[in-house]
């Protein structure tokens, strides 16, 4: 049987395709990063009863050969907390299992913060870098922040809601006079999207989901 990679909504609950639906409806087994988000997930989009398991970056080869079995004889479903799965998480490493084990991996295509990010940014992007989160520990972050101020391609970053205000700090300080196009709660009820030079990018999103493309 194949993997089936699901792309969930980033901050809508109706951002669901009908295909994402059916095969998350039909399968047998839905696999995501964690339990509580993705029961609530599913419940929002009125799937019920199903066999839930979860794949994190605590998990280990034997989760990952356990799961590849379970897609030998069963419809599984991979998705992540929201958006597109085996971008940025670890879902990249069962695709990757899959694919060694010779099991079709279909991808079912959605929702995506990057691509949404970059619809609404108002700026031709024909090239770009995706930088995707930065390190959480000072020195290795300090470090990519050096490496990408010498960049000269539009480049986009990633952040978790709890680090978020420092991450706009960082943006800020690092590259004052590099335009920025901010996206918060992209989708959701609160959503932002914010145009301006990055040394004056708002300070207050304390928990909120942000990503930036960055222009020199």
């Amino acid at each position: 049987m194949p993997l089936f990679v699901v792309a969930t909504p980033i901050g809508n609950s109706l951002d669901f395709t009908a295909r994402a639906l059916d095969i998350l409806r039909s399968a047998d087994l839905i696999i995501g990063e964690e339990l509580k988000v993705l029961r609530q997930t599913l419940k929002a989009a009125g799937v019920n009863g199903k066999a839930l398991d979860q794949l994190n970056e605590h998990s280990d080869a034997k989760d990952i050969e356990h799961f590849v079995g379970e897609c030998r004889g069963k419809t599984v479903a991979l998705v992540s907390d929201c958006g597109t799965p085996g971008f940025c998480d670890p879902g990249a490493d069962l695709v990757a299992a899959c694919a060694r084990a010779s099991i079709e991996v279909r991808p079912v295509p959605g929702a995506s913060s990057l691509m949404t990010l970059l619809s609404v940014c108002g700026v031709r992007v024909d090239q770009f870098l995706f930088a995707g989160f930065l390190p959480a520990k000072a020195e290795a972050r300090a470090a990519v922040l050096a490496e990408l101020k010498r960049e000269k391609r539009p480049f986009v970053l990633m952040e978790t809601p709890y680090r978020a205000g420092k991450f706009v700090q960082d943006l800020a300080s690092t590259f004052p006079k590099h335009h920025c196009v901010l996206g918060l709660d992209l989708t959701g009820e609160n959503e932002l999207v914010w145009r301006g030079p990055a040394g004056k990018l708002p300070q207050d999103i304390s928990d909120r989901e942000p990503i930036a493309l960055l222009i020199p």
